[in-house]
């Protein structure tokens, strides 16, 4: 299959919508990170999305939808938290659990009895949606276990070959995966964490718990109730550790780390930090969690293009958005975290 990139416009969407009402797989770009979209509503087509990113049958997908009004034709029930969220946060980088109606097939849901739901914020995203006459299906555009691609080239990268079409719209925006919010109790629960933060929601909701599994991997016979839950996700070719603690103990340990590598080695550093690092090669988050939530997907792509074959990272902490940043970095390190 022949792979085209190219520049979002009214008629380069016109094409994709074409695609999807056909039964076919386009990339195309959401504020978040660029998604991998089919028709939601057809199971041929959602399959097809699982076998261009090599994905596990058992991971679900996210529905999007390009106006609220398209979101009673697909679930049972809004509890109230869920509306409030919806009109502070929607459109944006948040998705819902519901329960779903039966027009959602079971392939989008891993066979779960709810639907994850995004009303993204991304102008293309939307005129997609809205010209395909349908909610899309899409997991990040990305083969499955790598960096989410922040960037069209990114998608072309993994996708070669496998898709049709790849809208180019720019970088992305927030640079991480939505947030994912189980919003089916009276309690809303994040199960994956991201630019909505949990703060953002207990605000609105007036509570929130987040689910134990954010920071550590499911255990064996659990089931995946969110995408990015279950497997190894986000990593480079690079194997990859986190260390946690004092800025200057941390550097320490790194330097060891670093020195005694046998392999081509970098180090992620927040900027403040840099000079604890002397001639060594760094790579810096930015000087917040908020950088780093930019930065970290295209800095784990760099490290592949350029052969690094360890990754030593200092850990943000994990608040706000830095809770976000650190279920990634987590995923990509295998959840090899070192309390120094």
């Amino acid at each position: 299959m022949e792979t085209q990139m190219v520049k979002a416009d009214a008629q380069s969407i016109a094409r994709a919508a074409e695609y999807i009402r056909m039964g076919e797989v386009v990339g195309f770009p959401t504020e978040t990170v660029y998604g991998l979209g089919a028709n939601a509503l057809c199971p041929q087509a959602v399959h097809k999305i699982f076998a261009a990113k090599g994905r596990p049958a058992d991971n679900p997908l996210i529905v999007h939808i390009s106006d609220l009004s398209e979101l009673d034709a697909l679930v049972l029930d809004v509890p109230e938290a869920a509306r409030r969220l919806m009109e502070a946060y929607w459109p944006g980088p948040m998705t819902l659990l519901l329960p779903r109606r039966p027009c959602i097939p079971a392939v989008v849901t891993a066979g779960l009895p709810t639907v994850g739901i995004r009303l993204p914020s991304h102008p293309v995203a939307r005129a997609l949606i809205e010209k395909s006459g349908c909610p899309i299906a899409a997991p990040s555009a990305n083969r499955s276990g790598r960096p989410s691609p922040t960037r069209a080239q990114h998608v072309l990268e993994d996708m070669e070959g496998r898709v049709p079409l790849i809208l180019d719209g720019g970088a992305c925006e927030v640079g991480l995966e939505s947030s994912v919010i189980d919003a089916t109790g009276e309690v809303p629960v994040v199960l994956r964490p991201g630019g909505i933060t949990p703060e953002m929601v207990s605000r609105v909701a007036g509570g929130v718990r987040v689910d134990e599994h954010v920071m550590k991997p499911l255990r064996e016979g659990e089931a995946v109730r969110s995408p990015g839950m279950k497997y190894r996700h986000y990593a480079p070719r690079a194997q990859m550790e986190i260390f946690q603690g004092a800025p200057g103990d941390v550097a320490r340990v790194i330097c060891e780390r670093y020195d005694a590598a046998p392999q081509h080695a970098a180090i992620f550093a927040l900027s403040g930090h840099a000079p604890f690092y002397g001639m060594r090669r760094v790579f810096t988050l930015g000087s917040l969690a908020q950088d780093a939530a930019g930065t970290l997907f295209d800095l784990l792509r760099e490290m592949d293009a350029q052969g690094v074959e360890r990754i030593y990272s200092e850990a943000v902490e994990a608040e706000g958005i830095g809770l976000a940043v650190m279920n990634r970095m987590g995923r990509a390190a295998g959840f090899h975290i070192v309390e120094v």
